[in-house]
């Protein structure tokens, strides 16, 4: 059995086709929106989007023990939305920008399927409303 390494970089580059959706590998994905299902994570992320902060000012941002908050990170950084750089003595989270927006591709398109589909129903009914 081979070990997985504790902290995997997300490769959008083998984005398969799902009928008419573009996606990531169904356990990254899991993995990304598993991680963003929290909402203390989110916040993390939406604090390291607005800026570079260190490990250390992040967890004062929360009434939780610093290894709590660093393992809120980890969760990130496994999933690829964010990574630990370090500068001098600090460690900086940083968000993984293309992650991020792969994300959200994935998530337009699933909402244009779905507008699509709502709107092909509207005309149904439409179609059946005429017809009475």
């Amino acid at each position: 059995m081979v070990a997985r390494p504790r902290w995997v970089r997300l490769d959008f580059s083998d984005i398969q086709p799902y009928g008419c959706i573009m996606q990531p590998a169904k356990a990254d994905l899991d993995e990304m929106f598993g991680a963003l299902a929290n909402a203390t994570r989110r916040d993390i992320v939406r604090r390291a989007i607005d800026a570079e902060e260190g490990v250390v000012e992040l967890a004062d941002h929360y009434q939780m023990s610093f290894a709590a908050v660093q393992k809120h990170i980890a969760v990130l950084e496994r999933a690829g939305l964010i990574t630990k750089v370090r500068i001098g003595r600090r460690k900086v989270v940083r968000t993984n920008v293309e992650a991020l927006r792969a994300t959200r591709r994935l998530l337009d398109q699933y909402e244009e399927l779905w507008r699509g589909r709502i709107d092909r129903m509207q005309d149904i009914l439409s179609d059946t409303d005429i017809q009475k």
